[in-house]
């Protein structure tokens, strides 16, 4: 009788044993193979940083006379060609005071930031007299409290802390306002607004707006 019962306690083993070392060898899943993936101790990757250019703080803008033009010639082909045009870069007062932080009384001002900035005419016009001939110009001043003087150059393609007197082409005195009517202006801004003979050149920043009138 022991003897019969003895193959019987051994299968019973033997199925015991294998159904202990198939729960070993099962793949752990769920929660529990998250927690045991070695990739979370990876960081995480970076943002692909652009190869070709970098974001500027001072974006690059452009104005027209008439003012958004590209969008008059696309809805009329046939629209004659602008008057002006202005690009300019966009510097932000970022908390800071306009005079003493940003610019200085008496020193010449790019009128922007980073490149020259530029102004082309389209047709000749005049400014306070004086002939302007179809072309493009750097555009500076330099500002006083009282008067902004306002320069035509022709040093094209340069950086705006390079000015060189030796090309100017013209100069123009207008009387700055320091009350502009509104909130300061945290960006720079240049535009053109329509008036009875032409346009205003308006630049505006902080509480500060300079107006210089073009008659075309």
């Amino acid at each position: 009788m022991r003897l019969t019962r003895l193959p019987a306690i051994v299968f019973v083993l033997l199925f015991f044993l294998f159904s202990c070392g198939e729960k070993k060898d099962q793949p752990v899943s769920g929660d529990r193979a998250i927690k045991n993936d070695s990739t979370l101790n990876v960081p995480p990757p970076k943002k692909p940083v652009n190869p070709y250019a970098t974001v500027d703080v001072s974006p690059m803008d452009m104005s027209y006379f008439p003012v958004e033009y590209p969008k008059l010639k696309m809805a009329n082909h046939n629209a004659p060609p602008p008057v002006a045009r202005v690009v300019y870069s966009r510097p932000h007062l970022a908390g800071r005071h306009l005079f003493d932080q940003v610019l200085k009384y008496g020193e010449p001002w790019r009128l922007g930031a980073n490149e020259s900035t530029e102004i082309q005419f389209y047709r000749d016009v005049s400014i306070q007299g004086k002939k302007i001939k179809t072309g493009r110009y750097i555009l500076y001043c330099i500002p006083e409290p009282d008067k902004w003087t306002i320069v035509l150059n022709s040093n094209l393609d340069s950086w705006g802390l390079e000015q060189d007197p030796a090309k100017d082409v013209k100069r123009f005195e207008i009387s700055p306002s320091h009350d502009h009517g509104g909130p300061l202006l945290e960006d720079f801004t240049i535009v053109f607004e329509k008036n009875g003979t032409g346009a205003d050149l308006i630049m505006a920043w902080g509480d500060i707006l300079a107006r210089l009138p073009i008659n075309f």
